[in-house]
């Protein structure tokens, strides 16, 4: 109510429209229509635009996995922002305070996060809190002599919340310790803001060397070693992001990970992700999703992802082999366990192994067809036939082909 008011009386004169809008995450039953009702009756006495919606929260929580918090959050900003599109605004003023700004402060530092997730940014994109750096009390004060009508949300009172505990318990200390304590941290995070922008600069000139192509990003590891640490995980998490398409979910742990493959080897991310050293770079890249398993009969060709399979079909290619078996056969994508002994090896070797030492790469590996008896690999493109299955010109023969290959 404050802001509404004080954007009114700043734009007034100025040209500048001014639109309120409230947003009913339907939480609290009777109380959040109340609460509607209450904003729209002011705007419509006072001739204030106003836009309102509403979102099943706990349903979106339920659905997406999410607490209650960030679901409010998710539907109250797209609603904010289709209500820009809509009214053709510019830009969106949402009324945190020094307080808030504190107390996201205490949480997130409870949660581990670093500079960039201290405090609430004073400017995101379109949206904008000029209160920031101003207290709860100092607002308080304005209402008071601007007369201003206010609702009083009942769950501020109840400490069930990390939030409300923060503020009705540890906040006090702190302004014990010092009145302006709340000022200070606001003060604090927007230098934070202003040093964590730096960094973010300098990881972004860094990213320009990013090589790309065919759905990976990757950097030199010299590259990334020419950085400081901080620049270091920025750049790794914005190589994340360049092969994913968002940041979400990629946490410093994920980073982490990611820079201790310097020495070799790979590991998984989200979003099917896969991080692993090239030898002179880091590379990040999409794991390709694996295609279901597929029965594979006399004289027919199965569809494995971009691969074909074909039993005694008439077709031959570079990945033609003969075989016997004494059962149904299936085709699948590779298992952790799959191991196959082929001519030449000395007993029998992990499937990712064979492929690794045949240079076939981790994103090709895992969309390749393995030619399956149960649960034993029989046959897969660049390695052949396990020895316990090889079998001379009257054998069956698979052949294994790219989509669009010639054979």
């Amino acid at each position: 109510m404050c802001l509404l008011d004080f954007t009114v009386r700043w734009a007034a004169g100025r040209g500048i429209g001014v639109a309120a809008a409230h947003f009913n995450h339907c939480l609290r039953g009777g109380a959040a229509d109340r609460d509607e009702a209450f904003v729209r009756e002011y705007c419509a006495a006072r001739d204030i635009p106003f836009a309102s919606g509403r979102g099943d929260t706990r349903a979106l929580a339920v659905r997406d996995g999410l607490s209650v918090e960030e679901a409010a959050r998710r539907l109250r900003y797209e609603f904010l922002e289709e209500t820009v599109v809509r009214r053709r605004s510019t830009a969106i003023l949402t009324a945190h305070h020094a307080d808030d700004n504190a107390e996201t402060m205490l949480l997130n530092l409870c949660r581990g996060t670093g500079s960039a997730g201290l405090g609430i940014p004073a400017v995101r994109g379109n949206v904008y809190r000029p209160f920031l750096e101003i207290t709860r009390g100092s607002l308080e004060d304005y209402a008071s002599a601007h007369g201003l009508p206010h609702v009083e949300d009942e769950t501020n009172r109840e400490d069930g919340a990390a939030r409300n505990l923060l503020r009705h318990k540890v906040m006090p200390i702190l302004r014990e310790l010092n009145p302006k304590a709340a000022q200070n941290m606001a003060r604090a995070a927007g230098l934070l803001a202003a040093e964590d922008a730096a960094l973010d600069a300098l990881a972004e000139e860094l990213l320009a060397r990013t090589e790309e192509s065919q759905g990976r990003a990757s950097l030199r590891w010299a590259a990334l070693r020419s950085v400081p640490e901080a620049v270091r995980g920025r750049a790794v998490l914005g190589l994340m992001e360049r092969a994913c398409g968002h940041r979400r979910d990629l946490s410093a742990a994920h980073v982490k990970a990611a820079l201790a493959l310097e020495k070799g080897g790979e590991c998984s991310l989200p979003y099917g992700l896969l991080a692993r050293n090239s030898g002179a770079a880091l590379e990040i890249f999409k794991v390709p999703s694996v295609p279901e398993a597929v029965k594979l009969t006399q004289g027919k060709t199965v569809r494995f992802g971009a691969w074909r399979v074909a039993l005694n079909s008439g077709v031959e290619g570079r990945f033609s082999y003969r075989l016997s078996v004494p059962g149904p056969l299936q085709v699948t994508a590779w298992r952790s366990g799959d191991r196959m002994a082929l001519p030449g090896s000395r007993g029998k070797r992990t499937v990712k192994r064979l492929w690794a030492d045949a240079g076939v790469p981790p994103d090709v590996r895992d969309g390749l067809p393995v030619l399956r008896l149960g649960e034993r690999p029989v046959a897969a493109p660049y390695l052949g036939v396990d020895l316990d299955f090889a079998a001379g010109e009257a054998g069956a023969q698979v052949t294994f082909y790219a989509e669009g290959e010639t054979i």
